[in-house]
Formats: C-alpha cells, structure tokens, sequence
C-alpha cells in the first residue's frame, strides 16, 4: 500500500517549492511589453535584487539558468586566452570551470575535495606568487549543491587583499542567495550570480548577474562578450526590451515580484535566521540517525555546511532505496547523490526557499520511516532531535 496520494513535496535542492502566491502571479494573460504594468513593475525588481544580495552595484537579469549566467559572468569580464583561478569544493565548481574551459580561458583549478571549505592560506600563497598579476579572476562558489559545502567569500577577498591582487572576484551563490546570509559589498565581491529557482522562489529560467564598478571596468577591456549575453545595454537600457535582448520573460516577472515582496515582509535577517534554524534541524536529526549506522553528514564542520541544503551518505545503495521509497510510499522527493561516488551511496535535502518547521519535520519523519521499513540500521531519538532545534530547546 502506497500512502503517497495526495500533494507531492519536493525536497530536492531547486528547483524548489513554490509559494501559492508566486503560482497565482503567474496565471494572468499576456501583457503589454512596451509599456504599462509590467515596463513599471521591472524597475521595483532591480532595487530589490541589489537589496538581497546587498549591494549597490549594478545587476542584469538574463532568460537562462545558473549554467547561463556562468557564462555571462565570465564573457563581461575576459578575453580569450586569459587566466582564471577556479577554486573548487563540489562538482558546480568543476562545472563553472568546464564553462570556462569552452571560452577558451586557461584554468588553474584549486580543488580542496568534496569533504573541506576552501583553505584560505593556500589561496593567498598561490596569488603571491603570481607576482605579473596574469590571473586575471578568481572564482568561488559559495554553497556548492552538490556536497552542501559552504566557502567563507569575505576570507577569499582577504586572501585576495593580503596578497595585492587585483584580480575580479566572482562568487556563484545560486544554492545560497536568499537562504545563507551574503553580503556582496560588505565581502568584497565583484560579480555575484544566482538563479530563480532555489531561494528565491520562482520557476527556474532566469539568471542574475550583480556587479560592481571594478567588474564594470573589466567589461571594458573584455573581448568575451557577446551581443547577448553583454550586461551594458541590460543595466543601462534605451528601451525596455534591452533589458533582456529582446523579449522579456513576462511571467517569470511577475512571479519573482511575487517572491521579492515574501522576502521583503519576511525581512531578509529573518528569511537567513530561519534558513538556519530549519538547516540545524536536519543536522539534528542526520547525527543521531549516524549514531545506530553509516549515515553522516558529508561536512564534519558545522560552520562550513550551507544553510539551503543537506548532502548525506548512507552507504551502499541504501541512498537510492531510501529515495525511492521516500518518493514511492509517502509522496517525498528527495535529491539523488549527484557528483558523489558512488551515487547510491548518497543523498541531499533541499531545505531551501519557500520552507519552513513542519516542511522540514514533515520530511525528517518521512525518511525515519523509511529507514525503519527498509530495516537500514539507524540510530534512535532522531525526531527528537530535530523537535528540540525547533522548540529551541
């Protein structure tokens, strides 16, 4: 018997839920693109993008996902042929560096494995050494997807600082934007990118670029830049089209006005509090699971876990039994091990976005239950656990 029927939650890692009203935004006819509503609800977008990620620069919305604004970051700022450092801690930083590798970029890959945040130390030793200044950007990611690892962005600049280098510094926050606190002035970033679809609540499809004015003097010299993907006419249009090279995504704006004005009720310190407190829930209930078996948290270290997403490994194919049972018996999703070897020996919770105690204790539960119908060892007192965070106890 199948306790599934009824309404499916997603706990993967985005795209995620999406709020009733986000939904409700977007079911409305086509508008006017010249002129009227939707010309004068995307100039109350962009002062609320810059204010989540906390900056004063500039940003350029594109029609893409996180894989599309990768490229538009590194086009606005490089020309062929230039070095780049990727430092990496999960597989979306192997895949910003494969997206560079295709632009004809030279890559030196810092990789600091699947299990450690980015050593800081060794970053600043490699850029004083580059004493004629040739890398020209330094990539990081600051929550990876894929192994929940959270990298400090603030201690890159640092490093970066320490070291004089001039290099652009290009963080990818699209698993943390709206749900780990980030602070693109504050830290020193100088492009930041994200996407819809995780916690800021809108279907996946579109792509943001924030940038600052030493990313902007770097577009100057850049040969990378292509008609579309160039953020100049975006940021500083004529017409309103050249926001987006052309169409713009009518519907997708409405629903991230939608999502804009949660997060501004919520206010963005209570929107990174919960995203917190509802992390260390899981974690709660992920280390008392691993007292009875081999579950663990794949990040030992709780202050470089990510506050949007939970990378797990159970062991064997225990993973991929739970998943599918999860999904199959209790109308659970949650995400495959992806980049890990070997898959089946992993799994994530996304706990990202539109979430709050009883999404997250729905789904704690669920999987409890998995464990004991699977007869996968596992430690008790794990709901317990999780109870106590909530209650603050």
């Amino acid at each position: 018997m199948s306790l599934s029927n009824g309404r499916p939650y997603l706990a993967i890692p985005g795209p995620s839920v999406l709020p009733d009203r986000v939904v409700q935004a977007m079911m409305r006819p086509s508008p006017n693109i010249y002129q009227g509503e939707l010309v004068d609800m995307t100039a109350t977008i962009l002062p609320d993008l810059k204010s989540v990620a906390r900056t004063t620069g500039h940003v350029a919305i594109y029609i893409a996902n996180g894989h599309g604004v990768w490229e538009a970051a590194l086009s606005n700022v490089l020309s062929r042929g230039d070095k780049i450092l990727v430092l990496v801690t999960g597989r979306f930083g192997h895949g910003w560096a494969e997206m560079a590798r295709g632009l004809h970029l030279d890559l030196e890959v810092m990789d600091f494995g699947q299990q450690a945040s980015i050593d800081l130390n060794q970053v600043e030793t490699r850029l004083k050494a580059d004493t004629d200044h040739s890398i020209k950007a330094v990539l990081a990611v600051h929550v990876d997807t894929s192994t929940s690892i959270k990298n400090d962005i603030a201690g890159v600049r640092q490093a970066m600082d320490a070291a004089g280098h001039p290099a652009v510094l290009m963080a990818d926050c699209i698993a943390s934007m709206g749900c780990d606190r980030f602070e693109m002035d504050a830290w020193g970033a100088d492009v930041t990118i994200a996407a819809s679809q995780k916690g800021l609540m809108t279907p996946a499809g579109l792509g943001f670029v924030w940038f600052n004015e030493h990313a902007a003097a770097a577009r100057e010299g850049a040969d990378l830049a292509t008609r579309y993907w160039d953020w100049k006419p975006r940021v500083s249009p004529e017409m309103f089209y050249q926001h987006f090279a052309g169409t713009p995504p009518t519907h997708h704006l409405f629903a991230l006005r939608s999502a804009l004005d949660m997060i501004n009720e919520e206010g963005i310190e209570q929107v990174w509090a919960r995203h917190e407190t509802l992390a260390r829930t899981v974690w709660a209930a992920v280390e008392a699971w691993g007292q009875g078996g081999e579950m663990r948290l794949n990040m030992a270290d709780p202050a470089g876990r990510g506050h949007s997403v939970t990378s797990i490994h159970l062991g064997g194919n225990d993973a991929d039994r739970l998943r599918h049972w999860c999904e199959e018996h209790a109308g659970v999703t949650l995400g495959i091990g992806l980049g890990r070897e070997p898959t089946s020996a992993w799994f994530r919770i996304g706990h990202m976005g539109h979430v709050n105690a009883h999404m997250v204790l729905g789904t704690l539960s669920v999987i409890d239950a998995g464990l004991k119908a699977l007869q996968i060892p596992h430690g008790d007192g794990a709901l317990s656990a999780a109870t106590s965070v909530v209650a603050g106890v």
